[in-house]
């Protein structure tokens, strides 16, 4: 009998950031505690959001707003690595960074917790920025990701390509 096996994995629904970011555009522009802070909020580069206001307060607010249509649309906040607000000129800014993929380290991390704590005969490979897990036992696999889920990883985590 085959192997069956699963992805763990670390990707961004950037469809569904883009829905929320546009949500909180539409929110900030007709919120009257917004009005004529010039509050704005859009995307600068492929992963990159700015967050832009007239104090630092009202752009922690925008991206208070912003993270609250991220988990109405099931993102995960880990997935976000925002910079404290930063003046630049009369406007204050934040950046706001979307981390996709798991690094080698944090891979390593999840493999030893497999080997270490999941059940015999449950392999992990590394695969680039995700982590393959197969078995001869579905039930293997399942105690694995419950296991998985348990921990609570600095990052995003997904289970994908299960068979």
């Amino acid at each position: 009998m085959a192997d069956s096996s699963f992805d763990i994995v670390s990707k961004i629904d950037r469809q569904e950031v883009d829905n929320a970011l546009g949500q909180t555009a539409r929110e900030i522009a007709t919120r009257f505690d917004f009005k004529g802070t010039g509050a704005s909020i859009e995307w600068s580069g492929e992963q990159v959001i700015e967050i832009s206001a007239s104090a630092d307060d009202r752009a922690s607010a925008v991206l208070d707003v912003f993270k609250g249509k991220l988990v109405k649309r099931d993102v995960s906040l880990k997935v976000l690595d925002a910079s404290e607000p930063r003046q630049s000129g009369q406007v204050s800014k934040i950046t706001v960074t979307l981390k996709e993929g798991i690094t080698s380290e944090d891979a390593k991390k999840i493999s030893k917790l497999i080997r270490d704590e999941g059940p015999k005969g449950v392999k992990a490979q590394i695969q680039g920025d995700e982590l393959r897990v197969s078995s001869k036992k579905r039930d293997d696999l399942q105690a694995v990701i419950s296991l998985v889920k348990q921990q609570d990883y600095d990052f995003a985590v997904q289970f994908t390509n299960y068979r």
